[in-house]
């Protein structure tokens, strides 16, 4: 019987559960796990999970508290990492937890959150090295990777969209990187106004490729994980990759697909690649991350989205769960 694309594709990179359903992860059987708020706000509200959200009521409670915004968080930060601890019960790699998408800009807060969180898995006896802190990459959360990093708490950069964010990261020492593929194509089709751009042309996948590319010619240990995909073509352009977190639909569809799948990216062919290596400072990041329209606008929008996400969140809980403690 021929191997599914998924099983092939698992042969070569590793991959990633893009997803807080639980359920779906047990399914896919990924090696690691990614959660957002996002994905976060979707599985709050399914019943299944209705345990995770009392539980971390009666925690926040248990604290004594007599702010309310105190308590919110206290809930948010509690629900988050017990959705990571029932993850980490199926999956035998890793769980990434995203810090509020409120501190992009505050590099302080969020090495104060990211130490929060990961004092909260130690307290559930999970160990550090399996719980990866998410920020976004911006020139205040690289910092803060920066900073975590050297104290051995691993960081996944996230709202990634072009090779100087990459760069950066790399240069603070950050795990991982998530950089987004079906974002870009998103931004480029609308400004082309075309329905459809093929997997070779497609503008993200070729960004994850130059990252991939400049990472293993340059020996950087950080690892590359394709995030955000809009099709499977993507996911198989760029079979060999690190890591690809991938959502279930797409899982799914891989699964229940067969044929030949590629190896098209790997470190041998990118050692011999011609290219000069960057000297990131704030000044340069900053300025060409300005310079590049897309980015811009899909790091700020991404940040908007996350931090509109929590307050829906924040929202669901209030209305649902908070008039009982």
């Amino acid at each position: 019987m021929s191997k599914s694309k998924l099983e092939q594709l698992k042969e070569m990179t590793v991959v990633v559960a893009d997803t807080g359903d639980i359920n779906s992860i047990k399914q896919y059987t990924p090696t690691d796990a990614t959660t957002n708020p996002s994905l976060i706000y979707q599985a709050a509200q399914m019943p299944e999970y209705r345990e995770l959200m009392n539980e971390a009521m009666a925690w926040a409670k248990s604290r004594q508290t007599s702010d309310e915004k105190q308590m919110m968080t206290d809930v948010i930060d509690r629900l988050t990492v017990n959705f990571g601890k029932e993850i980490l019960k199926i999956v035998p790699g890793r769980v990434s937890t995203e810090v509020d998408a409120r501190l992009s800009f505050d590099t302080e807060g969020s090495i104060r959150k990211a130490r929060h969180l990961i004092s909260m898995y130690e307290e559930a006896g999970i160990s550090k090295e399996r719980v990866l802190i998410k920020m976004a990459a911006t020139w205040e959360g690289t910092e803060a990777a920066r900073v975590l990093e050297k104290e051995g708490i691993h960081c996944n950069m996230t709202l990634m969209f072009n090779l100087v964010q990459a760069v950066a990261c790399a240069e603070a020492g950050a795990t991982l990187i998530s950089p987004f593929v079906g974002r870009i194509l998103d931004w480029h089709k609308q400004k082309k106004g075309v329905d459809h751009i093929p997997a070779d042309e497609d503008p993200g996948v070729l960004s994850v490729t130059k990252i991939y590319n400049y990472y293993k010619r340059f020996s950087y240990s950080t690892e590359v994980m394709g995030a955000s995909f809009r099709n499977a073509d993507e996911i198989i352009a760029l079979a060999g990759c690190d890591l690809l977190t991938i959502a279930p639909k797409l899982l799914e569809e891989l699964q229940n697909s067969t044929g030949p799948v590629k190896r098209m990216l790997s470190e041998d062919a990118a050692s011999s690649l011609d290219c000069q290596k960057m000297n990131i400072t704030e000044n340069f990041y900053r300025w060409h991350l300005n310079q590049d329209a897309m980015a811009t606008e899909k790091l700020a929008e991404g940040i908007r989205n996350f931090g509109a996400d929590l307050k829906k969140l924040e929202k669901f809980i209030s209305s649902n769960c908070m008039a009982s403690m």
